[in-house]
């Protein structure tokens, strides 16, 4: 089986799906006490849950990265945003974590969250035909991938 070229951002997906599972493992064996990790609504057991529910989320949002760029044309600029989306899905967990036992790591999250949008920006400039996806003019089918349909009138 070859790889296509955004095919690490479906493994990225599953991998971050499979992290929240285990994660949820993981702090679901102590929620039953009143007190764990300081209560409900304490900050560290706050933090813990995010960084759990963004494993679950920016998997999907890898996953919806690889079935739209597999539609598009390979280009530099999606590149780019594919190792951003990466970035961001492994890098939010981990600052969540960080952040919970050292409140003072909290800028670490510009990592994540610029990393995302950075790789969100340059989806929609190239489905926006910006940045070498679909072309004023160009019918659709054809930017994303596919072949234009012949037109019958000369």
């Amino acid at each position: 089986m070859s790889a296509t070229p955004f095919q690490i951002n479906l493994l990225a997906a599953w991998g971050g799906i499979l992290a929240g599972f285990l994660t949820g493992l993981a702090l679901g064996l102590g929620f039953h006490g009143e007190q764990w990790l300081g209560g409900y609504t304490s900050f560290k057991r706050r933090l813990l849950r995010l960084g759990h529910i963004s494993l679950f989320a920016l998997g999907v949002v890898n996953l919806c990265f690889y079935f739209t760029a597999r539609e598009l044309p390979v280009s530099a600029g999606l590149a780019i945003a594919s190792g951003a989306l990466i970035l961001g899905a492994a890098s939010m967990p981990v600052c969540c974590a960080v952040t919970a036992f050292l409140p003072r790591a909290r800028t670490w999250f510009a990592l994540p969250v610029l990393s995302l949008a950075l790789g969100a920006a340059i989806t929609i400039l190239t489905l926006a035909g910006v940045m070498g996806g679909v072309q004023p003019g160009q019918p659709v089918a054809a930017g994303l991938g596919k072949p234009a349909a012949a037109s019958s009138v000369e």
